[in-house]
């Protein structure tokens, strides 16, 4: 297989340190964050504003990546599935896809509302939420 090399633009700053106690989803008491970027990549971050929601992709950096199948959520009396089924964390390639609404954005820190990742996580990329009115 071809390896495709990635690199962190940034990473999230979080109240969330412990993947045992964090939660799962983010309507599940995720905190505010901070997503803060590397400075050579001020210039990406034009257009971003508060109120808008975007799609963010982070490295998993924590995460097994040998793991192929779970009990879903971690339930035991729920059968095994592969992880292309499910939200799991680890997996081959730990991408994590969070969609988060911007609050405020501070020359290279944008202040982001019910975000689940850990502190430290890396980030990836931002993409734009498409809606029907674009």
């Amino acid at each position: 297989m071809t390896e495709y090399p990635l690199r962190a633009i940034g990473r999230v700053e979080s109240a969330l340190a412990d993947r045992a106690t964090a939660p799962r989803q983010p309507d599940e008491g995720a905190p505010d964050a901070w997503l803060v970027f590397d400075d050579r990549y001020a210039a990406a971050l034009e257009g971003l504003t508060p109120g808008t929601d975007v799609l963010l992709l982070t490295w998993l950096d924590r995460a097994d990546r040998d793991t192929l199948t779970v009990h879903p959520r971690g339930d035991a009396s729920r059968p095994r599935t592969g992880v292309f089924a499910t939200r799991a964390p680890d997996r081959p390639n730990p991408i994590g896809l969070h969609t988060v609404h911007i609050l405020a954005v501070a020359g290279t820190r944008v202040h982001v509302r019910n975000l689940e990742a850990l502190d430290a996580t890396p980030i990836l990329d931002v993409k734009p939420l498409l809606t029907p009115d674009r």
